[in-house]
């Protein structure tokens, strides 16, 4: 039976990037020949629709969020968090579902980043943080790499075997 790995939907080509479109990598799909690959959206699975106006932590990173410390805001100032917890924790749900071990997930997003997000002021600065969903799992001892990985995808593979 092929291993399970959670993907970022968006990685796979599917059309839930916050404006519609999809951040399709050909190395992470090619990943299917030998694993299954669990496409994920978290926001989606939080119930926020596609497109949708982008959204960024303020003051703080995913850990942040899931204490109550920070929140995620649109652009437009709304406060999404809830969205942002109720799909970080489908995700989780998932993973302990189908016994996963590695999510690969979308770089700087504030759902799925790995040591780098944006910055909540919508300027494109980049600050030391994760994303929420990333802070779950991994609070879970789930690894998270991201697109940018590859290589280190491919030795976590490797060992796992």
């Amino acid at each position: 039976m092929k291993k399970s790995i959670l993907v970022s939907a968006c990685l796979l080509g599917k059309n839930c990037k916050y404006n519609g479109g999809n951040n399709y990598n050909s190395e992470i799909e090619a990943l299917a020949s030998k694993y299954n690959l669990i496409p994920v959206c978290p926001e989606q699975l939080g119930g926020l629709s596609t497109p949708r106006l982008p959204a960024e932590i303020q003051q703080g990173g995913g850990k942040d969020v899931l204490c109550g410390r920070a929140k995620v805001v649109r652009k437009d100032g709304a406060d999404v968090s809830e969205q942002f917890i109720e799909g970080a924790k489908e995700v989780l749900n998932t993973a302990k579902q189908k016994n996963v071990k590695l999510a690969i997930l979308k770089s700087k997003s504030p759902s799925c980043g790995k040591e780098n997000i944006y910055d909540g002021t919508f300027s494109g600065n980049l600050i030391k943080g994760n994303g929420v969903t990333t802070d779950i799992l991994e609070e879970n001892g789930i690894k998270v790499l991201t697109e940018k990985d590859i290589q280190q995808i491919k030795l976590f593979l490797e060992e796992d075997e």
